[in-house]
């Protein structure tokens, strides 16, 4: 992130499950240098840069994407194009020479940061982190966040939504759905190691004759479980997320 003309990388909570991050590289710079920020979203990915695109429009400064149809993975620059009145959409081959055009252009009158970027520039920072911060950007939810348990405000602008815990940690739509699918294959994989470890105790119980006469049934029910969980693993991994 950006602060007093400095670039840190800094610990604390992630955001769309990364940090460093761009969406609050954007926001951070979004609020230290107002209208003379210039923001590039290339090729990748899921959402990224989205909302930190919207926030360097919001606070007057430029944006640009690569072409979609340019782009190796075409999702980050498609979702910007989607949610985002940007100012260029160009083609890498031209991207050299529309930024230097664009760095030597003078500038209008800065605007002030709006109070909602202002308060999640500072979360970013560790500087402000608490429920009445979040409760302020956005309205509370009955979901739980993937990173820390915690509950989950959602936010909007526009037509994008994001979601956001009180400890830091923030998704887009895209980045919670793909961490909650982890989460859950991660917690199959658990269930699956507890269900094999307690028919193998089963097993041995019953081959050194100290198990009840039931240890057959038993072991039948957790094959019976243990498979049910293979399918479900299989299932998930053949339509995971591609950066799980």
């Amino acid at each position: 992130m950006i602060s007093q003309a400095k670039t840190l990388v800094t610990k604390g909570a992630r955001e769309n499950r990364a940090r460093p991050a761009i969406d609050p590289l954007f926001r951070s710079a979004a609020v230290e240098f107002g209208n003379r920020v210039i923001g590039v979203v290339l090729t990748g990915y899921l959402d990224d840069g989205t909302s930190g695109m919207e926030v360097i429009r919001r606070c007057g400064g430029t944006c640009v994407v690569q072409d979609p149809a340019d782009a190796a993975y075409p999702d980050m620059p498609q979702n910007v194009l989607n949610h985002v009145k940007v100012d260029h959409c160009v083609p890498l081959a031209e991207m050299g020479s529309l930024l230097t055009r664009l760095a030597d252009r003078e500038r209008g009158v800065r605007i002030a940061v709006p109070d909602d970027i202002a308060v999640e520039a500072k979360i970013a920072q560790r500087v402000l982190s608490d429920l009445e911060s979040v409760e302020f950007l956005g309205a509370q939810l009955p979901f739980n966040c993937p990173g820390c348990g915690g509950v989950l405000w959602q936010m909007k602008v526009g037509n994008h939504v994001r979601f956001r815990c009180h400890t830091g940690h923030a998704y887009t739509a895209a980045t919670l759905l793909a961490e909650q699918t982890a989460k859950m294959e991660e917690t199959l994989w658990v269930a699956l190691r507890m269900f094999e470890e307690h028919k193998n105790l089963l097993v041995k119980m019953g081959a050194e004759g100290t198990a009840s006469p039931s240890y057959a049934e038993r072991v039948e029910q957790s094959n019976i479980h243990i498979r049910r969980i293979k399918a479900m693993l299989h299932s998930n991994t053949a339509a995971v997320d591609p950066l799980l």
